[in-house]
């Protein structure tokens, strides 16, 4: 195993799973060279359906360099509606072509029809009951050139040991050959992607970690102050000063417009210290938990989502370095079963269907696994999680104990809540790599390499592209 880059390691990404050097190379030089197109599992009635008992109309969106609550929020404007009305069931980049589901509820398909944005086209599929919901979705399916690739012959050496990692092999051993022509079946370690965190500055588990150890202030501090060197040096500044004042008032006339958030917070500490009529402020935790509550609630909750990833990224890191298997469980592992209702070609995890592998089971829940009907699970650490057994439990408690966490420190007020949940520890994929990438506007895509592959939902596709990369995130 390769050692992964300083900022990957931040977020829990210790190691690559591929020995082999990367490829170098660049993502998203333009739109066109990330394309996702969702893997739909929802159903639709005809356009001509009753509208009283179905209500919502849904969509097949193509957007180009849109991002998704911004497009959500220009289709309502257009529309004359609440944008709460518009739903979708999964946020995509901004830099990207992407291919989604949205509903319009109470929407006239006519409207929806005569509407012109740019850089979208809007298919109409039918009338639902509900409205699709984040989540509706099996998977996604995508296609990604990377371009200025330095060394593209190391890409057939990664793609061999992701064969071997996805089947239990060897990767320090010679790689067996794969023909470049055919789709391959790879494995990674299915670990939250940089973006979970934060791409130049990932600090949202920071912020759920002092949130769950009850620091609402330290809280405050990680979003607000807490420079990054990857940041302009002008913000560097204005959160050093923060780190170092504590005054909200004067962070307000420092802090970038654009860093709408960080100010939310500033004016919600501003409002309550003048309440207060104190020139010191005398904030208390009660206080500094409003900060955090003048962000939007999906905000909230990734804080916490994010320190809940980063546990669980660092649990499959150590699980790499002691040896253990992704691809069938030992004694002490909890498993998931898969989704029987999955589209085909989209090996879906259900994680409310787990069982505890005992040594008496160990054989048969292997056999599972090899035939794609079990997943290994990790935990993402709430109020209900039950820890696993054996040495994948030790390595648990750990994690857990390293951070100074434990389950019922996630019985928190409103967003910052979570119950908690597993998750798959591999993902596996057919994934094809072709030399062969398009011209784009006439230029040479010789240096350029396009790999198309399809991933369950809540997986990463950097995550796979980073085995070949080797890149430092900031650098693509």
């Amino acid at each position: 195993m390769r050692e992964a880059h300083p900022v990957e390691r931040a977020v829990g990404m210790a190691h690559y799973v591929s020995d082999a050097p990367g490829v170098g190379g660049r993502l998203r030089e333009a739109p066109e060279d990330f394309r996702v197109t969702e893997v739909e599992a929802f159903d639709a009635e005809p356009l001509d359906a009753d509208a009283g008992a179905y209500p919502n109309v849904l969509a097949r969106v193509t957007l180009r360099g849109w991002d998704t609550n911004d497009f959500a929020s220009d289709l309502s404007d257009r529309l004359g509606i609440s944008r709460e009305r518009v739903s979708w069931a999964g946020t995509k980049d901004k830099h990207a072509v992407t291919t989604q589901l949205f509903s319009v509820g109470k929407g006239d398909p006519e409207e929806l029809r005569a509407v012109e944005i740019r850089d979208a086209e809007v298919e109409l599929l039918g009338r639902t009951g509900r409205p699709v919901l984040f989540g509706d979705l099996a998977g996604n399916a995508f296609e990604i050139t990377v371009c200025g690739v330095d060394e593209p012959e190391h890409a057939d050496a990664t793609t061999a040991d992701l064969v071997a990692f996805a089947s239990g092999g060897d990767t320090r051993e010679p790689a067996a050959e794969t023909d470049a022509d055919e789709p391959a079946t790879v494995g990674v370690p299915n670990y939250f992607g940089q973006q979970r965190f934060g791409s130049k500055r990932p600090v949202t588990h920071e912020v759920g970690l002092e949130i769950l150890r009850g620091n609402w202030k330290g809280a405050v501090l990680a979003y607000v102050g807490n420079p990054a060197e990857r940041e302009p040096e002008s913000t560097q500044e204005a959160r050093r000063y923060v780190q170092e004042t504590e005054d909200w008032a004067g962070a307000l006339d420092r802090l970038p417009k654009r860093l709408g958030f960080e100010r939310s917070m500033c004016h919600r500490l501003v409002e309550r210290r003048d309440r207060l009529g104190s020139e010191d402020g005398d904030l208390g935790d009660e206080d500094y938990r409003a900060a955090l509550e003048a962000v939007p609630s999906n905000l909230q909750r990734l804080f916490v989502n994010a320190a809940q990833s980063y546990a669980f990224n660092r649990m499959l890191s150590e699980r790499l370095e002691r040896g253990l298997p992704f691809h069938e469980p030992v004694a002490g592992d909890v498993v998931c079963f898969a989704d029987p209702d999955a589209p085909e070609g989209v090996a879906l995890p259900d994680t409310d269907r787990t069982q505890r592998v005992t040594e008496d089971r160990v054989r048969t829940v292997r056999r599972h696994c090899e035939r794609g009907r079990a997943f290994v699970t990790a935990p993402l650490v709430g109020t209900e999680t039950d820890l696993a057994d054996g040495e994948v439990g030790e390595i648990e408690r750990e994690v857990l104990d390293e951070l100074d966490l434990d389950p019922g420190d996630f019985d928190l007020p409103g967003e910052f809540e979570s119950t908690g949940t597993r998750r798959a520890i591999l993902v596996r994929t057919d994934l094809s790599v072709d030399r062969a990438a398009p011209d784009r506007d006439g230029d040479d895509a010789s240096d350029a390499l396009t790999f198309e592959f399809t991933l369950p939902k809540g997986s990463y596709a950097t995550v796979v592209l980073r085995e070949y990369l080797k890149r430092d995130p900031d650098d693509l």
